[in-house]
């Protein structure tokens, strides 16, 4: 991301699969230049970003900062102060099991009727990205991008990326 670079060490996410693992969390240059880069690159008629929680949360952030767009974390776990929460479940790369992502529903009313970018930090498999589609649609948000610093493995062309990862096999 312009001139800030990063060696990302191969590691195996399943029997035969590796990746180059990417971990944005903690290193704020590497944040700071994806989101700058991917705020550039969004399209000026989006009204509010969207993220999964953990790894993605501060790349919605610096975008948001960027923007002034507002972003709505899409967590990871229901919490008891949720109401009506809007949840579905996906298997992710990264994780190999069932997950719950689970938008809270005092969010709702943000998201219906609004033009949605999806934040993501990589996009591999599509899981994680289908169930946030089907949690913004479901709510009557319209999916108007997805911004991610990575793909991985096969081709994205819906996905607005900083590059691209190959699968190891």
């Amino acid at each position: 991301m312009g001139s800030v670079k990063r060696v990302l060490p191969i590691v195996e996410v399943a029997p035969g699969v590796s990746i180059a693992l990417f971990n944005m969390l903690g290193d704020t240059e590497v944040t700071e230049a994806a989101g700058a880069e991917l705020a550039r690159l969004l399209p000026a008629d989006i009204d509010v970003l969207v993220t999964p929680e953990v790894k993605a949360l501060s790349l919605a952030h610096v975008l948001s900062r960027e923007s002034g767009k507002p972003y709505i974390v899409i967590r990871k776990t229901q919490k008891p102060y949720m109401v009506n929460p809007v949840a579905r479940e996906v298997i992710s790369i990264t994780t190999g099991k069932p997950q719950l992502l689970v938008l809270d529903g005092m969010d709702v009313e943000k998201i219906r009727g609004k033009k949605v970018a999806i934040v993501d930090d990589v996009v591999s498999s599509g899981g994680t990205l289908a169930s946030l589609r089907q949690i913004i649609e479901g709510v009557g948000g319209e999916v108007a991008a997805v911004v991610a610093v990575f793909t991985e493995g096969q081709e994205r062309p819906e996905v607005t990326a900083l590059g691209h990862l190959p699968l190891f096999k």
